[in-house]
């Protein structure tokens, strides 16, 4: 275990960034084959300073994408940092099942029979990164101790709190949980009100192409062990605090990139936009604005910009709302129904909600 320092500034600027970014980027093209705008929305988000969810069938490589980029940082489940006397994990996975409480995520008090004396057993939400495996399997109060800790990045063990994010010693806190869209038996659905304390949901699908088909294959052809055991560190835990802070303060949002954002938010709303109630029961709130803008301008950063463009709001809007509007039932169910269905649905609704925010009807 090595103990946290103060943190030491690296030299950060715009082209910088952007180069640091298309680095990781390879490396996790070494262990993970396609899923390119994935990528780029899960290293916006991380500089965002947001939490993911991540939908997909099993077997895509959610979990392994996620390892990378643990590994593309330098954090692992065996390396952990002592900050104020805080043991924190590199990066930490948690299987969620219907028997885990909420003392197995944040920790609790364990009486020592040596001392004769309480002390704390920190839990696995004490990391760099989290990996919230299948999160619709715990039950509802487990899922709601590590969305509290999600969106306080802190916890409180036997009337102590401790943070989760210490951002003088380099130490950020990002939780990716990942679920089953399809498999419901035996889940707990995550209630709208939670599904916002993430900043994106990422819904991936199976490889687009035969030609990925046929790389993911090349790359497992010839070895026994995992191709993540390639990646390479590119940075260290500190330039992503650093670069989070440059992101916030000189990356400029001009006012018509609000004005749209703000246009494009209310266009979501039946109770402001008629039409609109066709797609969504129910729009977007002033949060869900927020986490727009917040990760269109890391988008900004990663494409070399220190403007936010329109293009970054409209490539970050599916991501940041498709978990924050409900869709018309009446419309997915005179569409056959199904999630599938419910994404196509919430899908076309942004397309018009954007088309009203740009002067359209």
């Amino acid at each position: 275990m090595r103990r946290g320092a103060s943190l030491t500034t690296p030299r950060i600027d715009i082209d910088s960034i952007r180069g640091v970014v298309q680095e990781i980027h390879k490396q996790l093209d070494r262990a993970v084959v396609g899923y390119e705008v994935e990528k780029r929305i899960i290293l916006a988000s991380l500089l965002a300073n947001g939490h993911i969810l991540l939908e997909g069938v099993p077997g895509i490589a959610k979990t392994t994408l996620v390892k990378a980029l643990a590994r593309t940082l330098g954090l692992s489940e065996k390396s952990v940092v002592e900050i104020n006397g805080v043991p924190y994990k590199g990066f930490s996975r948690i299987q969620l099942t219907p028997d885990l409480m909420p003392s197995d995520i944040v920790g609790s008090l364990v009486f020592n029979m040596t001392s004769r004396e309480f002390e704390v057993r920190f839990g696995p939400v004490f990391a760099y990164i989290v990996l919230a495996d299948e999160i619709n399997r715990a039950v509802p109060r487990t899922q709601s101790a590590l969305l509290q800790a999600m969106q306080e990045r802190e916890v409180t063990i036997g009337g102590t709190t401790y943070p989760l994010e210490v951002r003088d010693k380099g130490k950020f806190f990002f939780v990716l949980a990942t679920q089953n869209p399809i498999e419901q038996e035996g889940t707990y659905p995550l209630p709208e009100a939670q599904l916002d304390r993430f900043m994106v949901r990422i819904i991936m699908g199976y490889p687009k192409s035969l030609e990925e088909e046929r790389r993911i294959l090349e790359l497992h052809m010839t070895r026994f062990t995992e191709p993540i055991e390639d990646i390479e560190r590119v940075v260290d835990p500190v330039w992503v605090v650093v670069t989070q802070e440059y992101i916030a303060k000189n990356v400029k949002v001009d006012s018509y990139v609000i004005n749209y954002i703000v246009s494009l938010i209310r266009a979501t709303r039946p109770e402001i936009f008629e039409s609109i109630s066709r797609y969504f029961e129910l729009g977007s709130s002033p949060r869900a604005s927020i986490a727009l803008m917040r990760l269109a301008k890391a988008l900004a950063a990663i494409r070399g910009s220190e403007a936010v463009a329109i293009e970054d709001i409209d490539t970050a809007v599916f991501y940041v709302l498709n978990h924050r509007v409900l869709p018309n039932l009446e419309t997915v169910m005179e569409l056959g129904g199904g999630f599938k269905v419910r994404i196509a649905v919430i899908s076309e609704g942004l397309e018009m909600a954007k088309k009203v925010a740009r002067g359209g009807r």
